[in-house]
């Protein structure tokens, strides 16, 4: 078997690995246990995948599929639309404290 990705965490490496079983290759996802050994800290490299010999160059041009910019892209978001979601937050903030200190002043 060959060492065909190093995945950033479990996670990652399960879903390729689901990636290239849908298009018949088998893979194997090694390093399972090797993150929890570490503890609460966030480690990189230990998740593997690994291919067949024969499966090496499909499996490789499969990923690189996967990892390119043919993946649909969120909507961009425009300046506007940023500024308008602070400007609203902003008015609700504003009106919590309003509500509060009345609240604190109503009480005395």
């Amino acid at each position: 078997m060959k060492l065909i990705y190093k995945a950033s965490n479990i996670i990652e490496a399960h879903i390729i690995k689901g990636l290239l079983e849908s298009h018949g290759i088998a893979a194997h996802v090694g390093g399972y246990y090797l993150q929890g050994g570490v503890g609460d800290l966030a480690v990189r490299d230990f998740a593997t995948l690994h291919v067949a010999d024969e499966d090496q160059q499909r499996a490789i041009e499969i990923i690189s599929e996967y990892e390119g910019d043919n993946r649909p892209k969120p909507p961009h978001t425009t300046d506007q639309e940023i500024g308008g979601f602070y400007r609203t937050l902003l008015i609700v903030l504003v009106s919590i404290l309003i509500v509060a200190i009345y609240s604190l002043v109503a009480t005395y």
